[in-house]
This record gives structure tokens, sequence and C-alpha cells, in this order.
């Protein structure tokens, strides 16, 4: 994307995306009927940490599958995944250059792709990407704002409301190698996990989670 390509308040929806990717550069599989979309967010002197906002994403993706499938139970999955019970449902991968950043989502409207070692989970229903996209950005506009006037645990309240529940065992790897085990222990102001292993609590700050 270049400078001039968008402003903020403006979306750009995909229906189909050839170079997709995920965390840690994985590819991201592009399934018609699925929601591809991305917003530009300009960050000020006076805003809350940069990091927080991802729990604003995070919230707004909820807000919409909530209204998208009522039916459906789902919930926070640190640092940016949308799950239904044990199975990866949506995801969010936010990346800055400078004040600005990109924050992209990626939703299972009507088919779960197949990932070897993961599990995946559709809403089920004919809720279409055109009629997704302005839900989402109504409720990233209205929690955007709000994270601008709010303090910072504010939004760690609202988004640990939505998510496992502390002592869910987990396991991080920041890297293929790199992996530890412990149990959820919540969120900071800024987002950053708390996971508590061996009786002490570690701050993590990037890094994939599985749900033990």
């Amino acid at each position: 994307m270049s400078d001039d390509a968008a402003v903020e308040g403006d979306w750009l929806v995909a229906l189909r995306q050839e170079g997709g990717k995920g965390r840690q550069g994985r590819p991201w599989q592009s399934i018609d009927g699925n929601f591809t979309g991305s917003t530009l967010v300009e960050l000020r002197p006076t805003d809350p940490p940069a990091p927080s906002l991802t729990l604003v994403a995070g919230l707004a993706l909820i807000e919409a599958v909530d209204v998208a499938a009522p039916a459906i139970a789902a919930s926070l999955k640190w640092p940016n995944d949308l799950m239904l019970a044990e199975a990866k449902l949506a995801g969010i991968l936010l990346e800055r250059s400078g004040d600005r950043i990109v924050v992209g989502f990626g939703a299972n409207l009507a088919r779960a792709p197949e990932i070897q070692g993961r599990k995946t989970a559709a809403l089920g229903t004919e809720f279409s990407p055109q009629a997704f996209a302005p839900l989402l950005a109504g409720k990233f506009a209205q929690l955007l704002t709000a994270w601008r006037a709010s303090e910072p645990a504010q939004f760690a309240q609202a988004w640990m409301a939505r998510a496992h529940p502390i002592g869910t065992p987990l396991e991080v790897h920041s890297s293929p190698s790199e992996r530890v085990s412990g149990t959820f222990d919540g969120i900071e102001p800024d987002g950053a996990m708390r996971l508590k292993r061996d009786g002490m609590i570690d701050i993590i700050r990037a890094g994939d989670v599985t749900l033990a």
C-alpha cells in the first residue's frame, strides 16, 4: 500500500486475495464467501499506547460477529484470534509503518480453510463479505473513537470479558524452536499477555498461542 492508497476511515475489502499472509508470514487462504479487509489508522500524539490497538480490533471483530451470527458463541484468544471453541474462526494482523498502522481482518464467513495441525471453523451463515464489511467498519470506528477517549485499562477489561478465562493452559511460541507453557493470567493495559509459569509471571508481547 502506498502512502496515498488510503486515509483513515477508509476500508479496502478484497473478494479474492492472491498474496495474503498471516502472523509470522504464514499464507492466508482466500476462499469465496469469506471476508478479507483492511483499514488504516493514523496514530495521534494523544492516543493510548499503540499496541493496545489490537484490543480495539479484537472487540470490533467479535461484536461484528455477534450481529452476523448471534447464535455463535465466539471468544477472543491472545493476541489476535477469534475462536469458536478450540477452532479458529477469524484473525487480525496489525502492521506499523511510522505513525500509521494497517489493521487487517480475515473471517471465515462461508467456509473454514483446511490447515494442517490447526482446527478451523466458519460462521456457517449466508452473511456475505459485502454485508459484513460495513458492519465491521462501523464497530471499529465506534471503538476507535472510544479508545482515543478512554484509559487503556478499560479496553483491557472489555477484551478480557470476551476471552478465554484466567487459568487456561496454553503454549506460547515466538519461533518454531522456542516454546513455553503456562497458564493465562490476563493481559496488561497495553495488550501484552501475562503468562503464569513456575509461580512467576512472564509478560509476553509477541508470539503465537496455542490453547492446551
